[in-house]
């Protein structure tokens, strides 16, 4: 296992860490990404801890809280061998105070979390979005207090836009407040507008990225292809209207340019995915989603090598798409340091 530096911080996490959106199960969205219980999510926390994948995401929202709980669970005895991290901001409960990144939310959220996992502090602690409403500085003197208290001991976001994690890191350098260390942010071969503004941000300011839904939300599995049915087994078509969108022909010209590549290295078409992911500018972390053993097995085979410069190359141009203003106008200046979508 490679680790990388998280960001601007002192931490060393693995380049591959482990969602735990499928503990759980609870509710139609979550029942269909999966429902692992604790002995299924046990074996699946040794394998990871074997392969040397040590860092494990969750949040309050997932499965209503059970995603932690199992978490917790699966964990057991060994809190001292792994890194957790944790999301709230969204909506959990029915009340007017059940959500956003106040003082009142943020610390009944991180609270929770702390009994759900069965742990007294939170590796990583993120807020899953961004709350227009509560002032940034109260989210972050919050954090901040949370981190002093020894309950959290590094803060990040999640889905932020460029101007939200530019203002937040203005903000806290400002009031000499705990700073964001990592950007939990979608990226994929399919959904690349990361690239536009965010990742230079993230290489300007050190933000570690750790990446969600590396695989575009189920359509880089190898499941998908062009003149196929849509595979009987599968959680996109009960959750797609909720992530991102893909335009069908776009995805199959990705994938065209995947199957390529796997028939030129013997690898499957989720790994070569993954891997393009590694050698991406400011990814600390790609978090890997699996419903089960043979799956994790099968994600984990995109470690320990590397695709060619000119297969790197063809993904790129299959997936490149327009870049709108001002992203295509900056392209061309030759004062501009950071890569831009190719």
């Amino acid at each position: 296992m490679e680790y990388r530096q998280l960001g601007r911080s002192g931490l060393q996490v693995p380049v591959f860490s482990f969602g735990t959106g499928t503990f759980g199960g609870k509710g139609d969205f979550f029942g269909a990404w999966g429902s692992s219980g604790v002995r299924e999510a046990t074996r699946i926390v040794d394998i990871c801890l074997d392969a040397g994948v040590t860092l494990f995401d969750t949040a309050d929202v997932y499965s209503e809280g059970a995603s932690e709980e199992v978490l917790g669970k699966a964990i057991g005895k060994r809190r001292d061998r792994v890194l957790i991290s944790t999301k709230a901001t969204f909506r959990l409960g029915e009340g007017p105070n059940d959500v956003g990144s106040s003082r009142f939310h943020l610390i009944r959220a991180v609270e929770g979390s702390l009994r759900r996992l069965g742990t007294d502090y939170i590796d990583l602690f993120q807020l899953h979005g961004f709350d227009a409403l509560t002032p940034v500085e109260e989210a972050l003197g919050t954090l901040d207090d949370l981190v002093c208290a020894g309950k959290i001991r590094y803060i990040g976001c999640s889905n932020f836009s460029g101007w939200h994690l530019m203002k937040s890191l203005a903000v806290a350098e400002k009031y000499g407040l705990a700073r964001y260390v990592a950007h939990q942010a979608y990226y994929c071969l399919v959904g690349r507008d990361y690239e536009w503004e965010l990742m230079p941000l993230a290489l300007d300011q050190g933000i570690g990225t750790v990446v969600w839904s590396p695989l575009g939300w189920g359509r880089l599995t190898g499941k998908i292809r062009r003149n196929q049915p849509p595979p009987k087994v599968s959680r996109l078509p009960a959750t797609a209207q909720f992530g991102p969108p893909v335009p069908e022909a776009y995805l199959y010209t990705v994938v065209d340019a995947l199957d390529e590549i796997a028939g030129e290295t013997s690898k499957s078409v989720p790994q070569i995915a993954l891997n393009w992911l590694l050698g991406r500018p400011s990814v600390a972390t790609v978090i890997l989603g699996a419903r089960n053993e043979d799956q994790l097995h099968s994600n984990l085979g995109a470690l320990g090598w590397r695709l060619t410069p000119e297969q790197v190359a063809r993904l790129d141009r299959a997936s490149a798409v327009p870049l709108p203003y001002p992203y295509w106008h900056q392209r061309g200046f030759e004062r501009n340091p950071f890569p831009t979508p190719g």
